[in-house]
């Protein structure tokens, strides 16, 4: 099956073994990019306009334009899991500002890289969704949003890596950053929720973090189910004595914490509201409503 997945660049399907890119791209050469990950369960790609709306959302934040508009990236994702005879994946959406040279000037660049990968993802164990995982307070800050601000969901994630090698380092599954100021900011690639009360709150994006599409959808579960729920800032303090934790985000889904920096979170057991919005969760990214059918 993997050999024969196809990967579409700029117009083309290409065998993945096959699938190359410039060495002149400045999306390899400086990080000039964006990139959506998004996930298809049960033939039904979960917000996928909400997905391509951010796309377009970060590429006007750089002045990338993008040459093909919303409806025509839609079409040719679904085209790609079509080909691939896809109906349940993980979409990486990439668009860099295209072969330039050796100057990062964005003016030499005249035409956009486009690149559709349709294929599956798997971040933590099997069993991390029921046993929770182990985090760490990372030394890395996030970026704020008057520099390269984690709003823009770009190519470069050197911020993220650095948290990320920090956790590997210590012998923990996953790193949590801060902004500058030292309020709790996100994950390196998820949003972070917290419980305390049965009220749930999570860091607002003026801390650096991403708008997260599966955060969102959480919280609209979570006020469907009867729990309040607001953006505030965070401390670590409030995150170690939380009766619950847990990420969200495309890849990861819900995914409960159990220990932050050797602190147990609560009895180190994914919570019931956590486990509630996991559950309740399953069921929604497979409504046809909350996304586009791949095959109508």
């Amino acid at each position: 099956m993997e050999s024969a997945l196809q990967v579409y660049i700029d117009g083309n399907f290409y065998p993945k073994s096959e699938a190359k890119i410039s060495v002149f791209d400045h999306g390899l050469l400086y990080g000039d990019g964006i990139f959506e990950g998004i996930r298809a369960y049960d033939g039904v790609v979960f917000k996928l306009k909400e997905h391509i709306d951010r796309l377009y959302r970060s590429a006007h934040m750089i002045m990338l334009q993008i040459p093909i508009n919303k409806e025509e990236m839609i079409q040719r994702t679904l085209e790609t899991l079509r080909r691939n005879n896809l109906k349940d994946a993980y979409i990486r959406l990439v668009v860099t500002r295209g072969k330039g040279d050796l100057g990062l000037n964005p003016r030499r660049c005249p035409k956009p890289t486009i690149i559709i990968i349709t294929d599956s993802i798997a971040l933590h164990g099997n069993d991390a969704k029921e046993t929770g995982i182990a985090a760490l307070i990372s030394w890395v800050k996030r970026d704020p949003v008057d520099a390269t601000s984690h709003e823009i969901k770009s190519l470069n994630y050197l911020n993220s890596i650095l948290a990320k090698i920090e956790a590997n380092v210590w012998g923990v599954d996953e790193a949590i950053v801060l902004d500058k100021n030292g309020f709790v900011c996100e994950g390196v690639a998820e949003n972070i929720f917290l419980v305390r009360n049965e009220k749930l709150c999570t860091p607002p994006t003026y801390t650096g973090a991403l708008h997260g599409i599966t955060a969102e959808a959480v919280q609209t579960l979570a006020k469907k189910l009867g729990y309040d729920v607001k953006e505030t800032i965070i401390t670590p303090f409030q995150l170690f004595n939380a009766d619950e934790v847990f990420f969200t985000g495309t890849a990861s889904e819900i995914i409960p914490l159990r220990e932050i920096n050797k602190r147990q979170i609560n009895d180190g057991k994914p919570g019931p509201i956590t486990r509630q919005l996991q559950a309740e969760f399953i069921k929604f990214v497979r409504d046809p409503k909350e996304g586009i059918v791949i095959y109508p």
